[in-house]
């Protein structure tokens, strides 16, 4: 593909503004619409494993991340009373020299990927939507709330688990599903000397830990089963996230009784839409949650999210590709991991609520973490 090209992102979350900076580093033009007015995240951890570091690293966005999170040693698995069962080391070889674990809030990876697309001057527009996507063969007609409109070489969809987009371009594709568990998280101040992510396993439903997000603070997560998908009242929040917390020994325990401030609890539902391949057809293709949303179970929905945004950008910037060269390539490098880390994840979660099938929880988390070793 010619870098001359235009390429418009519609979505202004990790994928979108990922694939941006990744196609501005490669010389070709690229623009952003994203619906929010004020662009901002809700206040939530998220695990950064050394797969994600090395593709923040290809972005040129390493250094900022570490900067704003915390890096850690890895994860230990521990019984319910807290006694350590076993022990996953991080590997800073595969992060190409830095912390192969890191802990980062939500909003904080948000600012280290808008402050670089504002330096780089690629044009953002907030509040702006589209109206049609009209693929025309050797170009898309794109119609925008703002009412005006642009022809690109390439719509890159990056509109999350309840994309528009792929509804429009795959209209058979079922709508996300409710797995059965819920995630609940809530920020507490980190003690001193804590270095590890560390998850509890032995209660029937799900499991629950904690990771370093900073110097001064750490966030206490858990993924329960939540039978008939309940809506929780707010005020009842800090209390349900205890009550999955009760009967665990060690920091955990804790934490549990700091753990009060109803306001301060995200609780989600999980809900996954695993795409068949290809996530693209004619000149519109789908990155990150649009494509493959799945669980936080290993802690790679941001990581697949970049890493698709270099490896979409890598294959466009290829001299001389056609845009169908360039997403057959999209297709063949990103499939197998992605849609791997998805059922796997799903696979967990699904060990969790059905204990008595045969599944090792660290094997498969041991296994599925040297496998993200490898080049994508």
């Amino acid at each position: 593909m010619s870098n001359s090209k235009r390429v418009l992102i519609v979505g202004g979350g990790i994928g979108g503004l990922s694939a941006a900076i990744g196609l501005h580093n490669k010389g070709i033009a690229v623009e952003v619409i994203e619906r929010s007015v004020d662009w901002t995240v809700y206040h939530v951890g998220i695990i950064v494993q050394a797969n994600f570091v090395r593709a923040l690293a290809q972005l040129g966005l390493a250094d900022d991340a570490i900067k704003a999170g915390f890096p850690y040693k890895g994860v230990r698995f521990l019984g319910k009373d807290g006694s350590v069962v076993a022990v996953l080391p991080g590997d800073p070889d595969v992060a190409q020299g830095y912390p192969s674990d890191l802990g980062l809030t939500r909003p904080a990876l948000h600012k280290v990927l808008t402050d670089r697309v504002k330096a780089l001057g690629i044009p953002v527009r907030l509040g702006v939507s589209y109206e049609s996507i009209d693929d025309q063969g050797d170009h898309v007609k794109v119609h925008c709330s703002d009412g005006s409109e642009g022809s690109y070489d390439l719509v890159i969809a990056a509109d999350g688990n309840y994309s528009k987009i792929r509804t429009m371009l795959f209209p058979d594709t079922p709508a996300p599903q409710f797995t059965g568990q819920g995630v609940w998280r809530y920020n507490l101040p980190r003690p001193e000397g804590m270095e590890w992510a560390e998850i509890y396993l032995g209660k029937d439903g799900g499991k629950a830990g904690y990771v370093p997000l900073t110097k001064e603070t750490l966030y206490v997560l858990a993924v329960f089963e939540e039978p008939g998908n309940p809506r929780f009242p707010r005020d009842k929040l800090a209390e349900e996230f205890r009550k999955r917390l009760d009967g665990y020994g060690g920091p955990l325990g804790q934490f549990r009784d700091m753990i009060v401030d109803p306001e301060l609890v995200v609780y989600r539902p999980l809900e996954t839409c695993m795409m068949p391949a290809p996530w693209y057809k004619g000149r519109v293709v789908l990155i990150g949650d649009a494509a493959h949303s799945t669980t936080p179970h290993l802690g790679q929905g941001a990581a697949m999210a970049v890493e698709d945004a270099v490896v979409l950008s890598e294959e466009l910037a290829k001299p001389g590709a056609a845009i169908e060269q360039a997403l057959e390539g999209y297709m063949r490098r990103r499939f197998d991991r992605a849609n791997l880390i998805g059922q796997s994840s799903i696979k967990l979660g699904h060990l969790e609520m059905h204990p008595d099938e045969v599944g090792d929880p660290v094997e498969i988390t041991d296994n599925i973490r040297k496998m993200l070793a490898e080049p994508i």
